[in-house]
């Protein structure tokens, strides 16, 4: 595998070596492979840079042209400035929306905290309800009971003076 590598190394070097703006020197050759030098031409002198010397003439606008770019600035800042408030009246839309959403399920969590409190507190009635009528039955019992007690007792005490 490093065999085919290093033919087709020298085989690059010599193409390149065959160019007459580059040329390669083989620098150094050992066992672990082989170092070499690539000098590159200095360009020709006719030849043309990337970029012009001179920045590139401005042509003369008339008045017409002028008014025409102007107009055209005008409708795009018009434009931009229409989308600009479109945006925002979608933005405040969309707040409303979220802020009656809110109010809405504010009231209606209220609302159902307002009914678990009210069947809370009609349960807490009726149980209190229930509880004092069962006192209020225990306690006649006890009346009663005292009642007859108290009438065994006076017919006792009415049969032993007799």
């Amino acid at each position: 595998m490093w065999l085919s590598w290093y033919i087709d190394l020298l085989s690059t070097a010599e193409m390149a070596a065959s160019c007459g703006d580059i040329q390669v020197k083989e620098i150094d050759k050992r066992a672990s492979g082989q170092a070499f030098e690539v000098i590159l031409g200095t360009p020709a002198p006719d030849a043309k840079g990337e970029f012009p010397l001179s920045p590139p003439k401005k042509k003369d606008l008339s008045l017409e042209e002028i008014q025409r770019k102007l107009e055209a600035a005008e409708e795009r800042r018009k434009s931009h400035e229409a989308e600009v408030l479109k945006h925002l009246a979608e933005k405040r839309e969309h707040e409303k929306e979220v802020q009656r959403k809110a109010m809405e399920e504010n009231n209606n969590f209220s609302k159902i905290a307002e009914e678990k409190l009210n069947q809370k507190m009609e349960a807490n009635k009726e149980n209190k309800e229930a509880l004092q009528a069962a006192m209020s039955e225990k306690f006649k019992e006890k009346d009663k009971k005292l009642e007859e007690v108290r009438a065994k007792k006076e017919t006792k005490e009415g049969g032993a003076e007799n």
